[in-house]
């Protein structure tokens, strides 16, 4: 084991290492991370669509970088890999703390991941389980009667097409008004701007749609910090959250701030080589 592996805590989803020690030597950092080097015509806010990443997800990987204008030859991390969330891997996983979800197929077919927007603050969808119950393919969007008590010039609802919120595809969450669903503001995956619905791509619902059946369950998760065993090293990847995603939106930074439960976390994980972490850099 070389390593428990961190996000670090000047950017938002970098992995690295974090010094399992051992009586011989502590382990050397190490990073779980891709990178791009840009042209002169990219911008943060264009790659994350480009590369099926969320908007803030990218912003938080690249502290301290232009996100409209990175520059010629500027090295932009890309948060390519991520960890499970803790719980049952059945149906999907929605993790409000990395704004992504996570659908495990079964059958021995591998997971897979896309990035979500999520409701803004007040607008939270419930930490529950739900079920799929319905599949709409060029569904009509109705505002709820506190969307048009806010907004009065919201029309009754919209059809299918181009000015459609949902998009092209919605899957109904249980009895209730949630939805997993399309939109036609890619702009706003990875970000907390909904009414409390999860959105994604264009491409990523089409995808999720043709693939999930009905009666699919549905678990909503708030999990920033994750961890996992990869090859026999111990990782651990951090997000911002809440006041800190907003400052991130409003300041393309934002100040980390780790849980109090977070060394409790660790250790809980780390099991019998919790002794072997290096605490000094885990905080």
């Amino acid at each position: 084991m070389s390593g428990l592996l961190s996000t670090s805590l000047r950017a938002f989803w970098l992995i690295a290492a974090v010094g399992m020690t051992s009586a011989a030597h502590a382990a050397a950092p190490r990073y779980l991370a891709e990178t791009y080097v840009a042209k002169q015509s990219d911008s943060l806010v264009d790659l994350a669509v480009d590369l099926d990443l969320g908007f803030l997800e990218l912003f938080a990987a690249n502290d301290g970088v232009d996100p409209w204008l990175p520059g010629q030859g500027t090295e932009i991390v890309i948060p390519s890999t991520h960890l499970v969330p803790d719980g049952p891997h059945k149906g999907i996983i929605v993790n409000i703390g990395d704004q992504r979800l996570y659908y495990f197929p079964g059958n021995g077919k591998p997971m897979e991941s896309w990035p979500i927007g999520i409701g803004r603050e007040g607008f939270d969808i419930p930490l529950q389980q739900f079920s799929i119950t319905a599949k709409r393919k060029n569904p009509t969007w109705v505002p709820t009667a506190s969307m048009r008590a806010a907004k009065p010039e919201l029309p009754a609802s919209v059809g299918p097409g181009p000015d459609n919120p949902l998009g092209d595809y919605a899957l109904n969450l249980g009895s209730s008004l949630y939805r997993i669903h399309g939109t036609n503001m890619p702009y706003g995956v990875g970000r907390r701007v909904s009414s409390g619905c999860i959105r994604m791509y264009p491409t990523d619902i089409e995808t999720l749609f043709n693939k999930v059946p009905i009666g699919t369950p549905v678990r909503v998760v708030n999990q920033p910090a994750k961890l996992g065993w990869i090859d026999g090293d111990l990782y651990l990847e951090v997000h911002p959250e809440g006041e800190q995603l907003d400052e991130l939106e409003v300041n393309y930074t934002f100040e980390p701030q780790l849980a109090p439960e977070f060394e409790e976390q660790v250790a809980r994980v780390a099991g019998d080589q919790v002794e072997r972490v290096d605490w000094s850099v885990v905080v």
